[in-house]
């Protein structure tokens, strides 16, 4: 049986719990419970100018799932045969994004926050940094 290759439509929006009132709101993330993946690295992107891009990039091994903390971004996802656009611009809604996926975060408003959330500690070897080095991957 030949096993089915991930595609864009394999990246989902995800709503995350949402606590509080007038005075302000707390989102939780437990492993395993909002997220598909129990969490081993966090990391944030801020400071990029608006209007600016990041990441473009794939990964072989780590899923990680992303949140416009403050501000918006929306994230380019590409399977290598279907491109799809999604806006992220709220605190309790996020973007799983599983391996072997090509992103990148672009559109960036002034002042954006980008909350990253991954399966795996830095690796280097995971990164695919090229497009054409992500068309060979997908040939295997």
């Amino acid at each position: 049986m030949e096993s089915r290759k991930i595609n864009v439509f394999d990246c989902s929006i995800l709503h995350l719990p949402k606590f509080g009132n007038r005075n302000g709101h707390v989102t939780p993330i437990n492993n395993n419970q909002e997220l598909p993946f129990a969490v081993k690295r966090v990391f944030y992107i801020y400071d990029v100018p608006g209007g600016e891009s990041r990441g473009a990039h794939a990964h072989k091994e780590c899923h990680q799932f992303l949140v416009a903390t403050t501000g918006a971004f929306e994230v380019l996802l590409d399977d290598g045969a279907t491109k799809r656009q999604v806006q992220l611009n709220r605190a309790d809604v996020g973007l799983y994004i599983p391996p072997g996926i090509w992103a990148a975060e672009i559109n960036f408003s002034g002042g954006a926050v980008c909350l990253v959330l991954a399966s795996h500690e830095y690796e280097e070897a995971d990164y695919i940094r090229s497009y054409e080095e992500y068309t060979k991957y997908l040939e295997i």
